[in-house]
Order: C-alpha cells, then structure tokens, then sequence
C-alpha cells in the first residue's frame, strides 16, 4: 500500500476532497492499480483516521475497467469474509459520484485501518531492523491466518506488509490474492519479480489466470526474511533482470543458492526451506509449520527473560524476609509465596490504548495487536499465540484454527481489547472449554493479563458486554 518512493498517482485526489464521511489529507503512496491516501473522518465516530485506497475508473478501455474491476473485487471479497488480527481491516467500501472529476467519478474506496508506515519505508530508514525476529513471526502470522481462511495472497512483498501505529503488523493488498480450490487458486497474471517463485516466472496463463498454491507467499516471505535479516537479495545481481538470470541458473542446478553468510543458522535452514526450487520441494514446509519453527528459534530469548524475571521477583522475596527478620518480624516462606504476581486471579492491566511501542519490544504479551485476545502456551505471554479479534465458537475447527489447543493447554491470556471510552460495548472475553461456548472457564476484562493455571484447556470464547 505504500512504496519506498512517493511516485505519481494513480488516481489523483485533491487535498480536503470529501468521499462519504472522510476527508483527504495526504497521499500516502500509489501503484499500477490504485492510490493510497491518508484521511480523518468529518464526524465523532470512531476510528477517526484511515487509510482511503482510490481504484480508478475514469478515462480506461473497457477490457482495463474489467480488469480493475477484478481486482477491486478480489481484494473486497478477502477483507469483507477474513478478518483476522495480522490482516488490515476494512471497514467499508465507497462509490466516488462526482461528474465534475472525470478520472475520479465512479471510483471505488477501500476504507481501510490506518498505518503508520510500510515495510519497505522502514528497510530503507533503517536496513537489518533490530526488530527483524519480531517483525518476521508476525508476518507468519498473517499467512497462517490468511492460509488457513482458505487465501492465497499472491503479492508478498515488504510494500505490502503495513507497520501500524503500536509497531505491529498487518498484511495488506489483496488484490492478487485469490481462493484455494483443493490445493490450488487461480491468480492474474502480475507479480513482483524478485518474490515471484520460478515456476510462475514461466508459467502459462489460462482464461482464469495463473494457476497460484500457498507455496508461492512461502517462496516470498523467504526472499523477504532474507532481505529484513541481512539487507539484501538472496540472489546476486544489482537489478532485477540479473537476478531473475541467477534465478534460472538456481532453477536448472547450475548455480546454489549462496544465502548471506551472517545469517544465524536457524534462519538459514528456514530461508533455504522457503527458496526450494520448486513448489514440490516447498510443499511440506506450509506457513503453520514455519511458524512453529520460527517461534522456536524465539524461545531461547523468552526463557531468558522470564529467567531474569524470576530472579528479581526471588530478590525481592529475600529482601523483604531480611528486613522482617531486621525488623523482628516473623516471616514465613510458605509453598506460594515464590509464584509470580501474574498468577490466575491477579491481573496486570496493560498500558493505556494507543501506547506505541517500538517493533523490537514485540515479545511476550507485546505480540497481542490492540483490540484482540492472545492466548499463551507460556506464563507471562510466552511461547506460541493464538489470537483472535472476534468471537470463535470452536478454536480446533472455526474460522481461525489454533492448532496447539489440541495438546497444549494455554498458561497466560490477554485481553488486548478496547475500552469503552472509544465507544466499544463488546470489550470483555469470555472463554470455554467446549465448543460453541459451552462450560465457562472464565472471563476477562479488557486490558487483563492473566497466567493460567495448568491443565485449562479452552476450545471458544465470546466477547460480550459485562463479565458479570
């Protein structure tokens, strides 16, 4: 949705033009098939800001309309039917009418959620970001969530992966992506050549478009994770035509891919995974089981964190018993009395909505994205997430799976949800332990924390109004 340049529009749209209930302030970025710009709603509604993508009609040949018309409704059919945390949001579509403005008049506007930067504008301030782990789990994320909703997007790149205001991430422009039928989804037939996988390079195109699998986005969050960790291609060439040749020399095994040297050996398996030559060699490594890989390589900082955390809270038990024995007081260390604050029952709240929070603190419960909630395989936010940003009535089999849940019992909840002081009524969380809420376990109110004890093994949840 935004580039590493600011180019021309696509559709130019006057500074304070009105459309609906918004108004224009600046163009936030532009492609081949539509404009991006920034915008404040005229009215006290919640959410005052978004982001407008214009996608034009005006002065185009009618095979072009068609054509844009695709695509406007592809990217309108993901957002209206997936909506999942690591996914931008939209939140309603309008019809420009204005004669007066010809290349403007009839043009369609995504109302989406808005970013506060790109990807791409964030590796050009600032190469191999300190936050690249964080940044990439997330990533991952999103296509376990678009994957899994039965999407393929088709256009994986650091210009559609959106940085939102708190430093979380969401995945953007679905007018590529296309719906898996079995095992496959036909696509138009444009892509991004550095994050294209080969075999679509040189594959045909049918009347219902190129014929795409999730193995591609695999082969492009590889290309992407090699860029965010080491600032470069993972094949040679100073221009994309150079290292589309070094591609078909790694396709036909005249040439290994040679990954940077300074990539730590756990991504380097990982990447070398993603870039398998073929859709065959990438079919078992699937986003859901890269995922699990990745937040394994997360663990080692977590349990040292947690390690760190555990030590001052045993610190600070020891202080307290010497100043009672000091003091003449009796202190007795009783089997409980070494748990962590955060114990089930006693809830930390979180900081104020809207807190930004830089992407490298993205660990722990920082992972939660505001107006979700986050269950834990770890204390203390640890470990894998599964989130949710609406009600689940079967989390083994619903809309957005959360596979742990099977075998794994969740030891920490947050609810990272709204308050009520941004208009929300719907902002508590109940969770069950059977489907399609059955048998409460218990309920959270917004901006909780909450370690749970072991052996708890939810299988839905609702928000709702009052915990009561």
């Amino acid at each position: 949705m935004t580039g590493q340049q600011p180019r021309p529009s696509t559709v130019a749209v006057p500074v304070g033009y009105e459309v609906g209930s918004w108004r224009v302030e600046r163009l936030l970025g532009s492609g081949g098939f539509g404009s991006v710009y920034t915008a404040r709603r005229t009215t006290a509604v919640e959410p005052r800001r978004a982001a407008l993508k214009f996608l034009p009609t005006g002065t185009r040949t009618p095979r072009q309309l068609r054509h844009l018309r695709d695509l406007a409704e592809r990217e309108i059919e993901v957002l209206r039917r997936v909506r999942a945390p690591r996914l931008i949001r939209m939140h309603e579509v309008l019809t420009v009418d204005d004669p007066d403005l010809p290349d403007l008049d009839g043009a369609t506007v995504l109302v989406l959620d808005h970013a506060e930067t790109s990807l791409d504008q964030v590796l050009t301030r600032t190469p191999r970001p300190p936050s690249a782990p964080a940044l990439l789990t997330q990533i991952c994320e999103g296509l376990v969530q678009l994957h899994g909703a039965g999407w393929v997007h088709g256009d994986l790149k650091p210009g559609n992966v959106l940085v939102m205001a708190d430093g979380t991430i969401r995945l953007a422009d679905f007018n590529m992506a296309a719906q898996l039928e079995g095992t496959h989804a036909y696509a138009p037939g444009f892509a991004t050549p550095d994050f294209t996988p080969p075999e679509l390079l040189w594959s045909d195109i049918t009347e219902r478009g190129r014929l795409v699998r999730p193995t591609g986005d695999i082969w492009a969050f590889g290309v992407l994770a090699h860029l965010v960790l080491t600032g470069s291609m993972p094949l040679p060439g100073p221009t994309a035509a150079a290292r589309r040749t070094a591609l078909t020399h790694y396709v036909r095994g005249e040439q290994e891919l040679r990954l940077a040297p300074e990539l730590p050996s756990g991504w380097r398996q990982i990447i070398g995974d993603c870039l398998a030559p073929s859709h065959d060699g990438r079919a078992s490594h699937d986003a859901r089981f890269l995922l699990r890989r990745i937040e394994r390589l997360q663990l080692p900082a977590q349990a040292t964190e947690s390690r760190r955390r555990d030590r001052l809270l045993l610190s600070a038990v020891l202080v307290t018993a010497v100043c009672a024995v000091a003091a003449g007081t009796a202190f007795l260390l009783g089997p409980d009395d070494t748990k962590s604050p955060t114990a089930e029952g006693s809830d930390i709240p979180s900081a104020p909505a809207g807190t930004p929070s830089a992407p490298a603190s993205l660990v722990a419960y920082d992972r939660c994205i505001s107006g979700s909630v986050c269950f834990y395989t770890e204390p203390d936010g640890g470990g894998r997430m599964c989130a949710w940003e609406g009600d689940e009535v079967d989390w083994l089999a619903g809309k957005n799976v959360c596979s742990w849940a099977t075998t794994t019992a969740p030891r920490s909840v947050f609810n990272n949800g709204k308050g009520t002081a941004l208009g929300e009524t719907l902002v508590n969380v109940t969770y069950f332990a059977e489907k399609h809420l059955q048998k409460q376990l218990g309920c959270l109110p917004p901006g909780t924390r909450r370690n749970l004890d072991a052996g708890v093994f939810p299988r839905s949840h609702v928000w709702t109004d009052s915990c009561a």
